[in-house]
């Protein structure tokens, strides 16, 4: 399964663009087994009546007919330099979940990978966020009231991955056939791209995260203001009302205020949590980048002691 994304990804997956499938197993105990995966074609605006969900399950009863693990269990995206927490994400994961309690979504990292390690996570939604999601309200109160922030958005599953003896024996192949100046390579000390890319993204969000910050302050702003508005009517009513009461007429009737004032809707609060996690996410890639830079340098520095 895991070679199957990696292939997906070097076949299809140019620059920014995510790659995603469907990953197909079934529950052993307390574990789920992931046994094999087929991609999502790739298709453009043109193809209009394509159905992604026909095309699961056509691709299903293929499998079946032919004796292979078909049973849905989640889905494989790749992420570009770890910004994988979207929106779209969330409601992909929370359909899924929702439908079959069991399903990860596997997070591959092509550019982590690429420096000499396989980056590859899988994530689940906490019942606290399923229960937020269920109820469709991602407003100030709600989120508060559920006690939702981006570190309990979601968890991550430890994964275990076994390989056949074949795969051993192929990986084992390429290694061998591999040169010798590729795996010196992984020891290079520059940054500029990575890092600067990282940085880029990390600047971006928190630009996000101001200009969403302006909204909420703004709609706190409006509540104050018609909290002004609403004393001041109440006190001229009440007024009014004394004054009737002096010339012997009766009082106003009494109104709805809530109908007078409708209150300002409140900015949904669950983008400014998604951009959270991917600020922290892209603060940790720079952390772990810099941790990696770091060994290399000591890794770099023992080779030449050894040469000496």
């Amino acid at each position: 399964v895991v070679l199957k994304i990696i292939k997906h990804y070097q076949e299809e997956g140019q620059g920014n663009e995510v790659v995603q499938g469907v990953l197909l197993g079934l529950v052993v105990d307390d574990r789920l087994e992931i046994t094999n995966c087929f991609p999502f074609p790739q298709h453009t605006e043109d193809d209009a009546d394509f159905d992604e969900v026909q095309y699961q399950m056509e691709m299903m009863r293929s499998l079946r007919h032919v004796n292979i693990d078909h049973l849905h269990v989640g889905w494989y995206q790749s992420t570009y330099y770890g910004s994988f927490v979207t929106r779209a994400l969330l409601d992909s994961q929370f359909s899924y979940q929702h439908a079959i309690e069991e399903s990860v979504v596997l997070i591959y990292d092509p550019i982590k990978t690429a420096q000499g390690s396989l980056s590859l996570k899988a994530y689940r939604l906490t019942p606290k966020l399923m229960e937020v999601c269920k109820e469709k309200d991602f407003s100030p109160e709600a989120l508060k009231k559920a006690n939702i922030a981006y570190e309990n958005m979601f968890e991550e599953v430890p994964i275990v991955i076994k390989n056949s003896y074949l795969i051993n024996v192929m990986l084992w192949e390429l290694e061998k056939k591999s040169a010798v100046a590729d795996r010196h390579e992984l020891l290079s000390l520059a940054s500029s791209n990575h890092l600067g890319k990282s940085l880029q993204l990390l600047m971006d969000r928190v630009d996000e995260m101001s200009q969403d910050i302006v909204k909420y302050n703004t709609y706190l702003r409006n509540v104050s203001k018609q909290q002004q508005q609403k004393h001041q009517y109440q006190q001229r009513r009440q007024q009014e009302n004394i004054q009737r009461q002096s010339r012997g007429e009766p009082p106003l009737p009494e109104e709805d205020i809530n109908k007078l004032f409708k209150p300002p809707q409140p900015p949904p609060r669950m983008e400014s949590l998604l951009i959270a996690g991917n600020i922290n996410t892209y603060c940790q890639n720079i952390k772990e980048f810099n941790a990696q830079n770091l060994g290399k340098l000591f890794m770099a520095q023992a080779l030449q002691d050894y040469n000496n």
